[in-house]
């Protein structure tokens, strides 16, 4: 409601106020009963501002944080189901110490919220030993680039400005992306090279672990079918399969 709309909308609520009091007092002929009421209604009028401030106004809040949660937690479940997900998968495959990070990370469907605590301190342990070969990182450059355009239409995502550890995700994976896509050669790379490359594969690495068991964690809350499809798919775990046995 812009400016002129609201004096607009004031003035008529103000003359249809008038206007009922005139009503009244061409009816009942009693100033001093309109007064008495007027009076009344003023004095519950502080009470009727700090109840619409503080409680209608939190519960509006609350809704509304509700629903930006509901869109983020649905952009995250997008970028895991079009790139996330692979993408782990892929970086897991060159760490040879995946046995010791996956078997913490074996998710199942008794985990409480301190399971999940205990494995986001297992994460924040992560260092990995990459075992990076040509081979390994022009597959990671293929996804990359075939991914590039959803990265892109996420980081626009203006609901995703809340999420700012999703957010530092997005932007380490996309320039993990613009570094490999740099280099139109990717064998027989420098040392130093590789040890830079590998550096931006471990940022991403620890992002994606850290978030995707966040995730898992919002959908064995909200979103159990979800749930027992991503535990079947668990890119940490390599005997996954998603048929039921």
């Amino acid at each position: 409601m812009n400016r002129k709309s609201t004096v607009i909308f004031s003035v008529t609520l103000v003359l249809a106020s008038l206007l009922l009091f005139g009503v009244h007092f061409i009816i009942f002929r009693d100033l001093h009963h309109i007064f008495i009421y007027t009076l009344h209604d003023l004095a519950f009028l502080p009470l009727e501002v700090l109840f619409v401030s503080l409680f209608l106004h939190r519960i509006i809040e609350s809704m509304q944080k509700k629903q930006m949660l509901n869109k983020m937690n649905m952009a995250v479940g997008m970028f895991f189901s079009e790139c996330g997900t692979g993408l782990l998968q892929k970086i897991v495959e060159l760490d040879d110490d995946r046995k010791e990070i996956s078997g913490k990370l074996l998710i199942k469907n008794s985990w409480k919220r301190s399971d999940y605590r205990e494995a986001l301190i297992e994460v924040e342990k992560l260092e990995g030993d990459l075992n990076l070969t040509a081979q390994s990182i022009m597959a990671l450059r293929e996804l990359l680039i075939s991914k590039r355009e959803f990265q892109l239409r996420l980081l626009e995502n203006p609901n995703l400005l809340e999420h700012e550890d999703f957010t530092d995700l997005l932007w380490a994976v996309f320039h993990l992306t613009e570094e490999l896509s740099a280099r139109s050669e990717l064998k027989n790379l420098p040392d130093n090279d590789l040890k830079h490359i590998e550096i931006d594969i471990m940022r991403a690495y620890k992002l994606l672990v850290r978030e995707w068991l966040e995730y898992m964690q919002h959908l064995q809350k909200d979103y159990p079918y979800l749930f027992s499809m991503a535990v079947r798919t668990n890119p940490l775990d390599r005997n996954a399969d998603p048929v039921f046995h």
